[in-house]
């Protein structure tokens, strides 16, 4: 279950955010690349921006389901 007071601090605020369980596979940026990035040089993805879209929402949420260590939240400041 993902830790919204162990995120990492490059997430944009606001109700999605990526934990530091996150094991870098990629899954977030595919499923939702406009609103994750990978952090190479930590080895980490963040969410470099909140879904402001119907569309983007859903690709957030799918990107939540698909991470296999549940390190994406949406229970983050709103």
């Amino acid at each position: 279950m993902p830790d919204k007071n162990d995120q990492w601090t490059q997430n944009i605020k606001g109700k999605y955010y990526v934990d530091k369980t996150c094991i870098a596979c990629d899954a977030c940026c595919i499923a939702a690349p406009g609103n994750f990035k990978m952090n190479d040089e930590e080895g980490h993805a963040f969410l470099s921006k909140q879904p402001d879209s119907q569309e983007e929402e859903e690709q957030c949420n799918e990107a939540m389901a698909g991470c296999p260590v549940e390190a994406i939240g949406s229970d983050g400041e709103s």
